[in-house]
């Protein structure tokens, strides 16, 4: 038997090496190839949804050095500054179109990509200057969905505020009270909403010619009335009910301008309750405004027909101002006096307009239980007399001190939303005196045009 040390090298054979293993893709393919289940060596990939990425409070301070921040800040100045420049050049529906789905798209991405790595009181304050932003570059749509509209996703989608009371809108919207200082944020949120869906309705129907426009005004108009109603009590929101009031007489004065005067008059009659309510809002500064609202709650009752209302609360109004004014002389020096005496001057002769669009005409009405014959005057021999010549002009006489405002009051003495602007002929009535009362009007008219 040969022993090992003699046995020849070509009788020993080397040991055999493992199989080479294939590249790692090429086993892991055959491997899912060759079974299915689950032991069979899996794909890892590197998933980065927004959630998993760091916070902005990662970086550092929440301040302009801070990364994700300054990338957000520049990604939304980037866009606003597209739509200020682009938007011109979109002349075309189909260029619209196009403009409006990129913008918003693009939007949407970047609320998605940074809203869950911001700090909310951040990220919902953003929400609300992007929409301003839109707002002032008239992408109305854009600023109601994507940002307005975003916001109060935060707090009911099916809330329905036409059928709500205040009670129910306090607790959907203002869960914390309206102390929080979250609410001025909320508040700001909705009345911008209205405002935003009132010039999509005129964008789409300019002339509200159609009901469904007259009913989604009078929704906006039911919304705004119910901001105020919560904000009213808290003197620091006088500003939501200033507002409140310019965006409720916009949208009156449009319905008053197609004949709505009757459904207006409601809104426009708590408007200026309001601003009597709110004790900072007495303030002399406002007193131009208040006595706006007064008026247009007085030609609203002269285009219902009503012009007994409209004179009663001409007169009305006329006694809040003056009550303002005796409170005013109590507690303010000589200086401040002269500087607020315009305010009242205007106020008052606004009330006085309304007073004499009705009273010029009451006061000649003939009396039925009385028989009693009057000289009617010769209007042109009186054209040759001096002024005052008829009892119309010395009416103007005693009521107003300046050519100016005396003409305004023929103006609206005559005026009637009734009528026909451009209609000829006499006024409708069977009264000789009433129609006395025009011709003086008239000729009243034309004496101050040539007098100015």
């Amino acid at each position: 038997m040969n022993s090992p040390s003699e046995a020849s090298p070509s009788s020993v054979s080397p040991p055999e090496l493992p199989p080479t293993p294939p590249p790692t893709s090429t086993a892991v393919l055959k491997s899912s190839l060759d079974s299915k289940t689950s032991s069979s060596i899996p794909l890892f990939r590197w998933s980065c949804p927004e959630e998993s990425l760091p916070i902005a409070a990662f970086y550092g301070p929440l301040d302009a050095k801070n990364p994700l921040l300054s990338s957000f800040e520049k990604e939304i100045r980037e866009l606003l500054g597209f739509i200020k420049k682009k938007k011109a050049l979109a002349t075309t529906e189909e260029q619209k179109h196009e403009f409006r789905r990129r913008c918003a798209t693009t939007l949407f991405n970047i609320w998605t990509k940074y809203a869950p790595r911001l700090p909310a009181d951040y990220y919902n304050e953003k929400l609300l200057k992007v929409g301003d932003s839109l707002c002032q570059m008239k992408e109305y749509k854009l600023a109601l969905l994507q940002c307005y509209g975003r916001y109060l996703q935060q707090f009911s989608t099916s809330f329905d505020e036409n059928r709500a009371d205040v009670n129910q809108f306090k607790i959907v919207f203002f869960p914390k009270g309206v102390a929080d200082e979250t609410a001025a944020l909320t508040f700001h949120a909705l009345s911008r909403k209205n405002i935003c869906s009132y010039q999509l309705v005129c964008e789409s129907d300019v002339n509200l010619q159609n009901k469904g426009s007259v009913r989604e005004c009078l929704h906006i108009l039911s919304s705004l009335r119910l901001i105020m109603q919560v904000a009213l009590p808290q003197e620091h929101l006088c500003w939501i009910i200033f507002n409140g009031t310019i965006f409720i007489y916009t949208i009156c004065r449009k319905l008053m301008v197609i004949g709505k005067s009757s459904k207006a008059l409601e809104y426009l009659l708590w408007a200026s309750i309001c601003m009597e309510s709110s004790v900072p809002l007495l303030s002399i500064r406002y007193l131009t405004w208040r006595a706006t609202l007064y008026t247009a709650v007085c030609q609203c009752y002269y285009d219902c027909q009503a012009g007994i209302h409209g004179e009663a609360f001409a007169r009305r109004a006329l006694a809040k101002i003056d009550e303002l004014r005796q409170l005013e002389l109590m507690s303010t020096s000589k200086s401040q006096e002269e500087e607020s005496r315009g305010y009242y001057r205007e106020a008052t002769i606004k009330m006085a307009v309304m007073i004499f669009k009705r009273g010029v005409f009451e006061s000649r009405r003939k009396n039925k239980a009385l028989f009693r014959p009057k000289i009617r005057v010769n209007l042109k021999e009186a054209q040759s007399l001096s002024w005052p010549r008829t009892v119309t002009e010395r009416l103007l006489e005693e009521l107003f001190d300046s050519t100016a405002t005396r003409f305004l009051a023929v103006l609206e003495a005559l005026s009637d939303s009734n009528r026909r602007t451009l209609q000829t002929g006499t006024v409708v009535t069977d009264e000789v005196e009433l129609r006395d009362v025009v011709s003086e009007l008239f000729m009243a008219g034309k004496e101050l045009l040539i007098r100015k």
